[in-house]
């Protein structure tokens, strides 16, 4: 366990900051507790006491048994808001994921079905639903793969430092969130902001491909390794990828898109920012063509 007392204030405050963004909910002490002595008390000794927890240990497995036993809650029961509802097996996930983007009919209703899907397991352990960002008329997207601890926190994409690290890069080409629109694959937090299974991004592409078609952007930037494989279907890594133009069918029309390091990715590796830079100056000659 890392100590704070070695840290000055200003590196412990970062150090939080680390923590509470990496998911960590609970602050512990230096030394070891044993919670288990701490609720005992003097009467519950000798035969009371093992007579006391072998009734407890029964009611438990009572408890227990009548628990799992219990029949699982049912799909109605998710349709009307329940987080403790089990997702659905992929297959019937990823099914109904395709029936209800298709049937959206602007972003808006899409926003409204995606709130009420309780079709990936996400959305039970996530603050609030992240959407988008920006404005949907803008003639670029740009799209990453999931949101993190601030995000979920404000219901916005990109608004912690990889977010303000990408405003500034859209604005070194002239764009910003009124010029610009901001998604993500997957639009809820994991847990602890570790990387989205395939089956939550299997279950969730529908929605961000339906997305995209609804917004109709000209050109459409992947940012990050992820969002590019998912989106664009390559399998060499991001920086092999990054440069280079593809083609992407929306559904309503063939588009250009890009590959792009993502922002996170530049706060880790300051040096590549030059590499990035080359890629928001090819897209805004895209942009001026």
């Amino acid at each position: 366990m890392v100590s704070l007392m070695s840290y000055g204030s200003k590196e412990a405050r970062e150090l939080l900051s680390f923590y509470v963004e990496a998911g960590a909910d609970a602050l512990l002490g230096e030394e070891p507790v044993d919670r288990m002595a701490e609720s005992a008390t003097p009467e519950l000794a000798g035969g009371a006491a093992a007579g006391r927890r072998e009734q407890g240990a029964s009611a438990a497995s009572t408890t227990r048994g009548d628990r799992f036993s219990s029949p699982p809650l049912s799909l109605d029961t998710a349709a009307k808001g329940s987080a403790l509802v089990a997702p659905p097996p992929p297959d019937v996930a990823v099914m109904a994921a395709r029936e209800a983007a298709a049937s959206a009919k602007d972003l808006e209703e899409l926003r409204t079905l995606l709130d009420a899907f309780h079709g990936c397991a996400l959305r039970a352990t996530a603050t609030q639903l992240v959407f988008a960002d920006g404005n949907p008329q803008a003639r670029v997207m740009f799209v990453g793969e999931a949101p993190g601890y601030e995000e979920d926190m404000t219901g916005k994409p990109f608004v912690g430092r990889s977010g303000k690290l990408l405003d500034r890069m859209m604005q070194a080409i002239g764009l910003d969130r009124t010029s610009a629109y901001v998604a993500n694959v997957v639009p809820w937090r994991p847990p602890g902001n570790r990387t989205p299974t395939p089956q939550e991004t299997a279950t969730c592409l529908p929605f961000i491909r339906r997305q995209i078609e609804l917004a109709d952007p000209d050109i459409l930037v992947c940012l990050g390794q992820p969002a590019t494989h998912t989106l664009l279907g390559t399998t060499e890594g991001i920086t092999r990828t990054r440069g280079r133009w593809f083609k992407f069918d929306t559904g309503r029309r063939e588009i250009r898109a890009i590959a792009t390091l993502h922002p996170a990715y530049l706060l880790r590796q300051p040096l590549q920012k030059r590499l990035a830079w080359r890629d928001f100056m090819a897209i805004k000659k895209a942009l001026s063509g």
